[in-house]
């Protein structure tokens, strides 16, 4: 399943720096995890500093 981003994202980019598939993007006053390119590495919670990237 793809990762989603909860609303603890306190919009740091960390995350979409570390995806390899450049599926994480900013939006609308979090960033956002494109379901369908995400590769589910979890790249993006291990450097979350607040933990919002989960798996779905």
């Amino acid at each position: 399943m793809a990762y989603i981003i909860s609303d603890e994202c306190i919009s740091c980019g960390a995350c979409e720096g570390e995806c390899p598939v450049s599926a994480i993007s900013a939006g609308d006053g979090k960033y956002v995890i494109d379901a369908d390119a995400c590769v589910e590495c979890g790249a993006c919670a291990d450097v979350c500093p607040v933990s919002a990237p989960s798996a779905e």
